[in-house]
């Protein structure tokens, strides 16, 4: 993940440092990433907090300024998440060029953002109709900062959701950020996927990737390439390096 500060319009926007720091920052922690290894860059507007169930149009616009100016460092694919509107999602995902998007497609919460009730027609609708198919759509079927209202099992709702919502691979969280995935979740969600590939996506360390990547496809990682751990700080070189080099033993 390559965490984006404050957007502007957001409680903790940091005006005098302005849209020069956050791709200041963004680029150093871009540089650790692709240093260490990563296959792959998501940008988030984690530092939006609290988080929105839709876009304002600065911050929408404000995200894809930023990834147009550091694009041309990239030298692995790149993704986008906006917290936490799927259609937004997408169009800032065909708008920036971008191989994928995360996030909430759907289901229904009670959430520290008060109920939420993704559009994943209105996204899967606008993907088809600003013409990428190829878009790959990672859909996270267990919010986090929120609790389904929905009385069935991962397993049940994984399988719903790769039949009637054509997600192109499925994302099994914990319950916040930086939490890790609870095992039972996981394998229910790998035993009922099929095809559809599965990640982990919260909470992967080094400590625990060996019995993660037994079971799932991928995995995303945030909060565990940061200094010391936390998710607010910059993005490690040495741990990115280290995560990396387990990981290549794990595949050899």
């Amino acid at each position: 993940m390559a965490h984006l500060g404050p957007l502007p319009g957001s409680p903790l926007y940091d005006a005098a440092r302005g849209m020069a720091g956050l791709v200041a920052d963004i680029e150093e922690d871009i540089a650790a990433l692709q240093a260490g290894g990563v296959d792959a860059i998501m940008f988030g507007n984690e530092g939006d907090r609290p988080y929105l169930l839709k876009a304002t149009p600065e911050s929408l616009a404000a995200m894809a300024a930023i990834i147009g100016q550091v694009k041309a460092r990239l030298t692995v694919p790149f993704g986008v998440n906006y917290l936490w509107d799927p259609v937004a999602t997408v169009g800032l995902a065909v708008a920036t060029g971008a191989s994928f998007a995360r996030e909430v497609f759907t289901g229904v919460y009670a959430s520290d953002m008060g109920m939420w009730q993704p559009d994943c027609a209105g996204a899967l609708r606008l993907r088809a109709q600003l013409g990428r198919p190829d878009l790959k759509l990672l859909f996270n079927v267990n919010a986090e900062f929120a609790s389904a209202l929905d009385s069935r099992g991962v397993a049940q709702r994984v399988k719903s959701v790769v039949f009637s919502s054509l997600a192109d691979v499925i994302c099994v969280s914990g319950a916040i950020t930086g939490q890790a995935v609870d095992g039972s979740d996981l394998d229910a969600a790998k035993g009922a996927a099929g095809s559809v590939p599965v990640f982990a996506n919260t909470g992967v360390t080094i400590d625990n990737v060996d019995k993660i990547l037994a079971v799932a496809d991928g995995c995303v990682i945030g909060t565990h390439f940061k200094r010391e751990g936390y998710t607010w700080n910059k993005v490690d070189p040495d741990r990115v390096a280290r995560f990396m080099e387990r990981v290549r033993k794990l595949r050899a």
